[in-house]
């Protein structure tokens, strides 16, 4: 299904929509300013009702939520989507009074100059589905931002991300024309290249091998704004090793599956001892399993995708192909690897323990600078501030503590950076 000016079209009319879309939307830019941020808050205001009220419950229960957890996200995802938040995320990304043109003058020059904040002009979005509803907020931010957004939908959005957007043209209609929305096959590249062709900026959500494949879309001087996959993990200090720590750090696990660029994928340990890894990942196992025994039950496919996986790597341990050694629990696992870089877990329950003294940490994280997001810090208040620098001097940007890895508030920067000065340029006039 395809959303265009606030209108559904079938997926089989995606190239007639095509054909009409640049001179729709240079129609659009000429009729003069963009919706203000206000509007677009007042639309998700609305939207953030509905929500709560179970307007979407059909996509959520679509895409395998249940009613109990089901409610936990809406809220947190109202929250977002509320005018307190949004309010507070244009003040801190563009400042209070972004929209006020200033002027100036240089030094040694007589004439004055006046700058404004002003939007790229068109915004192409290719979301990924690690995340439900991600590519709505994606498109919200380049509304609030003042951008005209293509969307193109992952395959596993099942209508949701549709269905918000054009509830949100539907609560404030001047929005419409500033909203399309496609679900182009991955493969579809043709389509995918007109998409590129009419954009000022190309917002990318994926792995390296997705933005790599939009690199070879985008013209010279298109700006191209990568929110890639990244990866997360907990690093412990044997000060910090409380059981409140590692239960906070096992719910998490559970919660999030490990599916999000801030679950938590691997534990470093700061120890260069197997023998005191395997005891911890002993003491830890049992309370990973009772978290995993008050979650939601895994999808048979899930389910099918782990059990491979575990035996795939208990062979490999038994013929003596790796080192690492797999120690089972009931619906979780944790792996005992030695040293080594980050690296993505099997998932869904399925932790990795290393090996890392503080004293190799940077040169061993710097292995993977480029995907480093969130660290959850294990350790005693006296260690916290000296860990914290070190692991942003590594390329971490953000860390937290151990069981709130992946909550997510108004004025979270993405990745280390703000979004919505990304999707916005300064222009400038000579008196």
């Amino acid at each position: 299904m395809i959303l265009a000016k606030g209108l559904r079209y079938p997926s089989e009319e995606q190239n007639r929509l095509l054909d009409g879309l640049e001179e729709e939307l240079n129609h659009t830019l000429e009729k003069g300013m963009p919706p203000t941020p206000e509007a677009v808050i007042a639309a998700c205001e609305a939207l953030a009702a509905q929500a709560l009220s179970g307007a979407f419950s059909a996509e959520l229960a679509g895409l395998g939520f249940e009613l109990g957890p089901l409610a936990e996200q809406i809220r947190e995802a109202a929250v977002l989507f509320s005018r307190e938040s949004l309010e507070a995320k244009v003040k801190e990304e563009l400042g209070p009074e972004f929209s006020t043109p200033r002027t100036l003058l240089p030094p040694h020059e007589t004439a004055p100059l006046t700058k404004r904040v002003r939007p790229l002009g068109v915004l192409f979005h290719i979301a990924a589905g690690n995340v439900d509803g991600l590519p709505a907020f994606s498109v919200v931010e380049g509304l609030l931002a003042g951008n005209i957004n293509i969307l193109k939908l992952p395959s596993a959005d099942n209508g949701l991300s549709l269905r918000m957007l054009e509830e949100l043209g539907k609560a404030v209609p001047e929005l419409a024309p500033y909203i399309y929305v496609f679900d182009t096959p991955s493969d579809d590249l043709p389509a995918m290249k007109r998409m590129a062709d009419l954009a000022d900026g190309i917002v990318v959500w994926g792995g390296d091998e997705a933005t790599t494949a939009v690199r070879a879309l985008a013209k010279p001087g298109v700006k191209l704004i990568e929110w890639g996959h990244k990866l997360s993990f907990a690093y412990a200090t044997p000060a910090g090793l409380t059981d409140e720590a590692l239960s906070g750090l096992a719910r998490h696990i559970m919660d999030t599956r490990q599916l999000l660029c801030s679950s938590c994928q691997t534990l470093f340990l700061d120890t260069g001892s197997w023998e005191e890894a395997e005891a911890l990942s002993r003491r830890l196992l049992p309370l990973l399993e009772q978290a995993a025994a008050d979650a939601a039950p895994l999808d048979v496919g899930s389910r099918a995708q782990v059990t491979l996986n575990l035996y795939t790597q208990t062979l490999e341990e038994r013929a003596g192909h790796t080192p690492r050694r797999l120690l089972r629990g009931k619906g979780c696992s944790i792996t005992l690897c030695g040293e080594g870089a980050p690296e993505l877990s099997p998932q869904f329950g399925n932790l990795l323990v290393k090996l890392l003294p503080r004293t190799r940490l940077v040169a061993t994280l710097r292995k993977e600078k480029e995907h480093l997001q969130t660290a959850g810090l294990i350790c005693s208040p006296a260690e916290r501030e000296g860990l914290t620098d070190l692991l942003f001097r590594a390329g971490v940007t953000r860390v937290t503590a151990p069981g709130t890895m992946s909550h997510t508030t108004a004025l979270d920067a993405h990745d280390g950076d703000a979004p919505l000065r990304r999707y916005t340029r300064i222009v400038e006039e000579r008196g």
